[in-house]
């Protein structure tokens, strides 16, 4: 059991969160968001900038992250860098673990307190442990089930809240995307943010894009809209006939949360039908995944995840090395991938797949996010990419 450091000078402040590990380990500390409990895994994720984005990007569903930068919240929260676009869904995260207690805000688009954006997003949050020796854990033993708790009153059934974290089954085997897929069609024409100019409007689009919604980021519709697409963004059950007969120019696999293999049970079909039709087709994450799946190959769980906005990534077509953001629980197992796809991306941290490519046809994705800007925009050349595929296929079918 680890206590707070200032716990000796303060014997009688009582910790008023708790972060109990599938194994009966207890992690005390004190609570900030909402009241409550929530079960999840337990990754962590190295990122320094981006946590309001981070909390909000629907693949975190079914997750409590630590954030390894122990400042967090320093800038405050603001409406413009949510992530999140089905905002009826479960929110992304539930729950967050920090270092520190969270400062006041000091930036000028800050608009609010990340402790009460955590309360009005039903978010459990725990500051005071000690995220270092909790990563070491993870990085040693994996990601582990566990509870988050806060209670103002110090109060806890920890009996109970231990026999949920052993009780969870895990990631594995859990189709997510029906916690945050979208639940009707709808049209998106915003595109990416300037500074001191907020967002713009798509007013001549040069393709129609399909975007299945798995969980999908609002950046990433800004993005395909900044390279001259319109597009209309459809629920994750959408069969493959309604798609194509919207005759689209590109269909667009997003992002989501989960285990690929339980979403590719209703997914890999539709993807399958799509990828012979010949339409451009580009996939992020769990789209990726996806199209493994599709295409014959399998997924794996990964030992401790990727999470963060600093991993390196070498695209094998080019030699390029990019630092990219990151996150994912699961992976394609490239040494499955059949004869006809291939791997065009690898983690320079571990030698996962990154990407892959089909032969000869107008069909790519990536395992990290080119939408995201965690610094640097090394991976935003995908999405002119896919622009790229279908000028092409609409000049050749002329």
């Amino acid at each position: 059991m680890t206590t707070p450091e200032n716990a000796l000078a303060w014997p009688d402040h009582k910790p008023t969160a708790l972060l109990v590990l599938a194994d009966g380990t207890v992690l005390e500390g004190f609570g900030l968001g909402a009241e409550g409990h929530a079960v999840g895994e337990v990754c962590f994720n190295t990122a320094m900038t981006g946590y309001e984005e981070i909390l909000t990007d629907p693949s975190y569903a079914g997750q409590l992250i630590t954030f390894t930068f122990p400042h967090i919240g320093n800038v405050g929260t603001n409406d413009e860098d949510i992530e999140t676009v089905n905002m009826a869904a479960t929110p992304g995260a539930r729950g967050v673990i920090l270092r520190t207690a969270i400062t006041d805000p000091s930036n000028y688009r800050a608009t609010k307190h990340l402790d009460q954006w955590l309360k009005a997003r039903g978010i459990i949050g725990l500051s005071g442990i000690d995220t270092r020796a909790l990563t070491a854990l993870i990085r040693s033993k994996g990601m582990p089930n566990a509870v988050i708790a806060h209670s103002k009153s110090g109060e806890f059934d920890l009996h109970g809240l231990k026999e949920e974290a052993r009780e969870w089954p895990g990631l594995e085997g859990m189709d997510l995307v029906p916690m945050v897929t979208s639940g009707q069609r709808f049209t998106w024409d915003e595109t990416p943010w300037e500074w001191n100019q907020g967002f713009g409007r798509q007013d001549k689009p040069e393709f129609n894009v399909v975007a299945i919604d798995y969980g999908i980021k609002r950046n990433i519709l800004r993005l395909l809209a900044g390279v001259g697409c319109n597009v209309t963004v459809v629920p994750a059950t959408t069969s493959a006939e309604d798609i194509l007969a919207m005759k689209p120019d590109g269909v667009f696999l997003s992002n989501g949360p989960g285990d690929p293999a339980a979403t590719g049970k209703y997914a890999v079909p539709v993807i399958q039908q799509v990828i012979k039709s010949g339409t451009p087709t580009f996939g992020i994450c769990l789209g990726h995944q996806m199209l493994g799946l599709a295409v014959g190959a399998k997924t794996k769980k990964m030992h401790q995840g990727h999470h963060g906005a600093n991993h390196p990534v070498k695209d094998e077509t080019t030699g390029k090395v990019e630092i990219t953001s990151m996150n994912h629980g699961f992976a394609v197992d490239e040494k499955t991938l059949p004869d006809g796809a291939t791997q065009t991306h690898i983690s320079l941290f571990d030698g996962s797949n990154c990407g892959i490519q089909l032969d000869g046809k107008p069909v790519f994705s990536v395992q990290y996010h080119p939408e995201a800007s965690p610094g640097p925009r090394d991976s935003h050349y995908l999405f002119q990419r896919f622009a790229d595929l279908m000028r092409q296929q609409k000049k050749s079918a002329a």
